[in-house]
């Protein structure tokens, strides 16, 4: 992977993004098993589809995840045209009070179109926007991709006792935070998502709660062109209980993918069996 990703970054920017979307679908994609993986994933949630855009999910979802990948490692090409990106939708106004107020954020996203599009555009605009990321399992892979996503911007947050505490207090000083909660957590709470059981950590909401941030959703939409991006900032989602709140932030995401499905990460085991307790 690092050898295709030093390959390809030597290509201008506008060839190199369709490039690696086109490797992933093509060749990593079945080595890796992601076809099936897909196709199971949609038949699980989506049994409607026909079998050809089942046919042609199974090659656009990994073709958005080669773009976001190489997008990730394409450092300032990828920030130049973050930049230029406006923000769109009911929670700009929330976003932009919040920072005038010096009062913590978490914006919560998804594994959809390019999450860190979302993190470039904030960063360039002055927002004091942090990010937790899930360290790899593979060292040397890890530190490649840290340094990469560091790039976009800082501070940066490993999941773990150090950088949680680190993240507690960018938030304590009124920093914003991305989250990405759409994954299974295997000690989290029975939610629904696609009207399925799908194990949902309410680590997100419950941040909020305690540290008086607003929780507000935000995703960057590939458009048609597969280069540049919409940035969406939802209204933030109301006070309740961690449980409400994680529920409605699995509503809004699944309302986006419903409207773009090719653009989610249907790779992941987001419905795995639960286990009885």
């Amino acid at each position: 992977m690092r050898g295709l990703i030093a390959c390809l970054l030597v290509l201008p920017y506008r060839f190199r993004v369709p490039l690696c979307g086109w490797v992933m679908a093509q060749m990593i994609a079945p080595l890796a098993g992601w076809r099936d993986r897909i196709r199971a994933n949609l038949a699980l949630v989506l049994p409607d589809l026909s079998v050809r855009e089942v046919a042609r999910m199974t090659r656009s979802v990994p073709d958005n995840i080669g773009r976001t990948v190489i997008e990730i490692y394409s450092g300032t090409d990828f920030i130049a045209r973050a930049n230029a990106l406006p923000l769109e939708g009911a929670g700009v106004a929330a976003l932009e009070a919040a920072r005038a107020q010096g009062r913590p954020v978490i914006l919560a996203t998804g594994h959809f179109g390019n999450y860190d599009a979302v993190r470039a555009a904030l960063i360039a605009r002055g927002y004091p926007l942090g990010a937790l990321y899930r360290p790899m399992t593979n060292p040397g892979f890890n530190a490649h991709y840290v340094a990469a996503i560091g790039t976009i911007g800082q501070p940066l947050f490993a999941q773990g006792r150090k950088g949680m505490g680190q993240m507690v207090r960018h938030l304590r000083s009124g920093g914003m935070l991305g989250i990405l909660p759409d994954q299974r957590a295997s000690g989290g709470e029975k939610l629904r998502f696609f009207g399925l059981e799908a194990l949902t950590a309410l680590s997100t909401a419950q941040m909020a709660l305690k540290y008086g941030a607003d929780l507000i959703p935000t995703y960057a939409i590939r458009q048609p062109d597969g280069l540049t991006f919409r940035i969406i900032v939802d209204a933030p989602i109301g006070p309740g209980t961690a449980e409400q709140m994680t529920q409605a932030l699995n509503d809004n995401l699944e309302a986006l993918i419903r409207r773009h499905p090719d653009q989610w990460f249907w790779i992941h085991r987001r419905w795995k069996p639960v286990k009885p307790r």
